[in-house]
């Protein structure tokens, strides 16, 4: 299969494309040190990111921002960061690649374990992952073509405890080897419309 990868540069991006580089062909996209450069805050970016890659068999998505801190100290302007990039970034990466990918190929988003089991500080990265599961859930059951969406919804990573720990209090972490592995699921698989929770 012939596979974009969003966000492939990070830390669960370049774990799934470990997992996967082995038996498909890996296009990457992403800010930084990527074969193409996309902002997905930008859906003019978006779209110059289609247009140069072509045709797939499948889109992943590892990327999209969100504000941590507390209820208290979010603002409209914090909760945006979230908005703009894990929620319509990641939707717009599906509305605006539906003609790019090829029939029976996939899309597979990334939202989170706090959507489910939430933390202090995380309520507007939490917000976006409800939102994208539930755009998940409604659109499997209209995509054409036999075109498959699903959603991975990571706990807190191994390799991002030194970072994100805080945050996680009792919460046991994942290596980001395991979290690809649900990735693998989506694209080589054949569900659609489910979240695959990696706790």
């Amino acid at each position: 299969m012939r596979i974009l990868i969003i966000g492939a540069t990070g830390t669960i991006g370049s774990a799934v494309r470990s997992e996967l580089a082995s038996r498909h062909e890996i296009i990457t996209a992403g800010r930084n040190r990527a074969d193409i450069s996309v902002d997905i805050t930008s859906s003019e970016s978006i779209t110059t990111m289609y247009q140069a890659v072509g045709n797939v068999d499948a889109v992943i998505s590892t990327t999209g921002s969100a504000y941590f801190g507390s209820l208290l100290e979010l603002t409209p302007e914090n909760n945006e960061i979230a908005i703009q990039s894990k929620l319509k970034g990641q939707i717009n990466l599906v509305l605006l690649g539906l003609n790019h990918v090829n029939d029976q190929g996939s899309f597979t988003l990334t939202t989170g374990i706090i959507m489910d089991d939430p933390i202090v500080g995380g309520v507007s990265s939490a917000m976006a992952g409800g939102a994208i599961r539930g755009f998940v859930q409604s659109a499997a059951i209209e995509m054409p073509r036999g075109i498959r969406i699903n959603n991975v919804s990571p706990n807190v990573l191994v390799e991002s405890m030194k970072k994100y720990g805080p945050y996680f209090p009792g919460f046991e972490p994942v290596p980001a080897s395991r979290v690809a592995q649900a990735f693998r699921k989506s694209v080589e698989g054949a569900q659609t419309g489910q979240t695959y929770t990696v706790y």
